[in-house]
């Protein structure tokens, strides 16, 4: 795809990083639950680098879309993976093969770091994401349930 390009966001990208959270968020209904701030951002992404933002550049120059991701372990496979935690397109470049696109240089990103897989979690209820998911060969892991601790159940096991 010519008309688009990836660039790894910078310092100076941290409000757009935060609106495009806040964005997708929205879309998901979740908006209420974003407690991140930039402060919150930039110590995470750019200070400890626990996190890295792909940025989706149109031929115009603008920002139309971002990947957040970050590197967990298989144990199984013995190497690291990549781990999607946000995908996002502007809602007026959808439909353009851009997230595909998207989709294509993560794939690229985790090849070329030696990942042995690209993990991500979808909503139940986002059908439209689901399909775009199996279009593009990724399986469905139904068999496993995720678990989370968080807030003061979080801080209570950290306590006890």
């Amino acid at each position: 795809m010519t008309d688009l390009t990836f660039r790894f966001a910078e310092r100076k990208d941290i409000p757009l990083i935060l609106r495009f959270i806040k964005e997708l968020a929205d879309y998901e209904g979740l908006l209420s639950e974003v407690v991140a701030t930039e402060e919150i951002l930039e110590t995470w992404i750019f200070d400890k680098e626990k996190a890295e933002v792909l940025l989706a550049v149109d031929k115009s120059g603008e920002e139309i879309g971002f990947a957040l991701f970050f590197h967990n372990f298989s144990t199984f496979l013995g190497r690291a993976g990549l781990y999607l935690e946000d995908l996002y397109v502007l809602p007026e470049h959808r439909g353009k093969g851009y997230g595909k696109a998207l989709f294509r240089r993560l794939a690229t990103v985790a090849v070329e770091r030696g990942c042995g897989r690209m993990e991500w979690w979808c909503l139940d209820w986002n059908t439209p994401s689901i399909g775009f998911y199996k279009a593009l060969g990724a399986q469905a892991m139904e068999e496993w349930t995720v678990y989370r601790l968080t807030g003061k159940a979080l801080d209570d096991l950290a306590t006890s």
